[in-house]
């Protein structure tokens, strides 16, 4: 039986293999070179900390390219773990659904910091580099897709999921929205109303909220919709209906979409909302209202089903 991460490095593993088997199929096919990118991704990344890669000539261009293929290993390999965790977190999804996403991720991962250390601009690439560089990483999703749903966990094989509700998907939705004003909510609303939290869980989502309600209020506050905030704010609607799906024994694939879109949404309109008060009303009494209408809707989101608890203890049985 595997444990949670024994099964990402599996899924990982096998995903990587794949996606370096569709790279060298493509290449011996089609009679291409090599991509420089990965060794152009360590020089970036040396040049970012402050060093360079040792070594001239020969020397320095073998390390360069053991380092980049050794980066791709890391990165698939911890990506498989990520998957696996998600999945052991109650995120179910048909294969084609799971493969597409789990190789758009890895392209993800792999493309965003090529572009933001300004390795190359995929905008400028050609429909032929696209797919180069697409087919391989859907290759990886199908792989790794395939390893951690045929892969089940002892806790996932003794509570399997069921689909989620309309009313779960929806309160996911208003949650995500909360989240979008007030992003401390996501974790904390349903550790705050869930009737098996502990008062540590409680105590602790209770500071977590009034950390920010504080800090909302202060001038040096970064807007909600900038890059280095944005993603936070995202994670954790996604991990708020995590916990909702988790709280009603439910597949917390949609969920999570409905909190990642309505946290998208509760962050915009939030900072539209403020834009259009702070004419009509002091910038205090705003943030004040948007306080209330963040508690309201995580309230609305995490009060209903508090009480149905899926903890479970699982006793071992003789052979």
């Amino acid at each position: 039986m595997t444990g949670t991460f024994s099964r990402g490095l599996i899924a990982g593993a096998a995903g990587t293999v794949a996606l370096h088997a569709a790279t060298y199929l493509d290449m011996a096919v089609r009679g291409r070179p090599a991509s420089t990118v990965p060794q152009q991704l360590v020089d970036a990344i040396a040049d970012a900390a402050g060093t360079e890669v040792p070594g001239r000539g020969a020397t320095r261009d073998a390390r360069r390219r053991g380092l980049g293929e050794l980066a791709g290993i890391a990165n698939g390999v911890g990506l498989g773990v990520v998957f696996s965790l998600v999945r052991s977190a109650g995120v179910r999804m048909p294969f084609p659904v799971g493969a597409v996403v789990k190789g758009a991720a890895a392209l993800a991962a792999t493309d965003v910091p090529v572009a933001a250390l300004g390795v190359s601009d995929p905008r400028t690439w050609s429909r032929e580099d696209w797919i180069a560089d697409a087919v391989p990483h859907l290759a990886y999703g199908a792989v790794a897709q395939a390893v951690v749903a045929g892969l089940p966990t002892r806790q996932e094989q003794v509570l399997p999921r069921r689909s989620a509700s309309a009313g779960l998907v929806g309160r996911s939705l208003l949650l995500g929205v909360a989240t979008g004003g007030r992003s401390s909510l996501g974790l904390a609303a349903p550790a705050l109303t869930g009737a098996d939290n502990g008062a540590l869980k409680k105590l602790s989502g209770l500071a977590a909220v009034a950390g920010e309600l504080y800090a909302d209020k202060q001038p040096g506050t970064p807007a909600r919709t900038d890059a280095g905030v944005l993603p936070a704010r995202l994670a954790s609607g996604a991990a708020g209906a995590g916990l909702l799906a988790k709280r009603q024994g439910a597949n917390a694939a949609l969920p999570v979409l409905a909190g990642i879109a309505g946290s998208a949404a509760g962050s915009f309109g939030g900072l539209a909302w403020r834009t259009w008060a702070g004419k009509r009303m002091p910038a205090l009494q705003a943030a004040l209202v948007e306080d209330g209408a963040a508690v309201l809707l995580a309230l609305a989101a995490c009060l209903p089903g508090r009480r149905r608890s899926t903890r479970l203890t699982l006793v071992s049985t003789p052979a």
